[in-house]
């Protein structure tokens, strides 16, 4: 069934174009120098207050995307968010809104210039690690017991887990940038906030790990920017091996439950998670040529970036049910 609450909003310069009535559209930005900001997006909540937002669980989403191309620089993406980063006092007619900690489930993509984690990589190569060595033993076990079997997605249960690509270092290993299946968990208040707002003049990098400490995060990365053809395997265990293209067509999908979130490419489970963002959420399909970093080093970046061509986003067969 189409949704018709979408809202357009774009810069000038700048298209949201309706293709199908609530179910198709194309998003585009034009080229620019590193000078303006660029934006094109689809939302159901701009005119409302955050506690007013319109989705909660259960709810799925679903649609078919392709991108102009697989290095767009800035962001783009779709799914279901708080708007955490909006600052809004009332001006232009949006509703007051201050910054908030991160609730999301989506489907994103950030040129490199972005990393949009708050995960230390050292623990999460340690936790990878010690799965691995855990399959790895159990694997070995059932070799000796079983034979050959299969998974229900297919994949042989008794093959060794995969490795990290050659070259890949622990800072990519993280589902920071390029394109990516994300979901993030905050609450409201946690009494550690109140250390962070101490620490940041001092030391961002502790600034930085204490709020990794307070909000809960699960992703991964399924294509690199300027990947090419070549398959990017999953640094997480349990993960489905995907590459996938984001300039092809492709059926995404996003289930968000209480205790449960799970994404799908192509009818392909990517991953699920007990990591379930908090509602109220909205959803927000958008391209823009924005980027926002805040590194393991503790390094803060923010800014537009240059367009050296057109980008755009085509959305269709949209659909949420709940």
């Amino acid at each position: 069934m189409a949704y018709t609450k979408l809202t357009p909003r774009f810069t000038r310069d700048a298209h949201v174009e309706e293709i199908s009535r609530g179910s198709a559209y194309r998003l585009s930005i034009p080229t620019g120098k590193a000078d303006q900001y660029r934006l094109a997006q689809l939302d159901d909540y701009t005119q409302v207050p955050r506690s007013r937002f319109p989705l909660h669980f259960p709810l799925s989403l679903s649609l078919s995307a392709r991108t102009s191309s697989d290095s767009i620089a800035g962001t783009w993406g779709f799914g279901l968010w708080n708007d955490p980063f909006g600052l809004s006092l009332g001006l232009g007619g949006n509703p007051f809104r201050l910054p908030a900690l991160p609730n999301a489930i989506w489907f994103f993509g950030a040129s490199k210039e972005s990393y949009l984690s708050f995960k230390d990589p050292r623990a999460e190569r340690h936790k990878v690690e010690t799965k691995r060595g855990l399959q790895t033993k159990s694997l070995f076990h059932n070799s000796n017991s079983t034979g050959n079997s299969a998974s229900s997605t297919g994949v042989a249960t008794n093959a060794p887990p995969s490795a990290p690509p050659s070259g890949t270092s622990q800072r990519e290993q993280i589902a920071a940038n390029g394109f990516i299946a994300q979901a993030f968990r905050s609450p409201k208040f946690h009494p550690l906030l109140i250390l962070t707002g101490l620490a940041f003049p001092f030391s961002r990098k502790l600034t930085r790990w204490i709020l990794g400490k307070v909000i809960d995060e699960v992703g991964v990365q399924l294509w690199s920017q300027g990947a090419g053809s070549r398959n990017f395997q999953q640094q997480a265990v349990g993960v489905q091996s995907l590459s996938v293209d984001p300039t092809q067509w492709h059926r995404y999908r996003v289930d968000w439950h209480e205790r449960r979130v799970s994404f799908e490419v192509d009818d392909v489970q990517v991953f699920e998670s007990h990591v379930s963002p908090n509602p109220p959420l909205g959803l927000v399909i958008w391209l823009d040529n924005q980027y926002a970093a805040f590194t393991p080093e503790g390094k803060i970046g923010f800014g537009v970036l240059e367009n050296t061509e057109p980008a755009w986003l085509e959305i269709r067969e949209l659909e949420i049910a709940g």
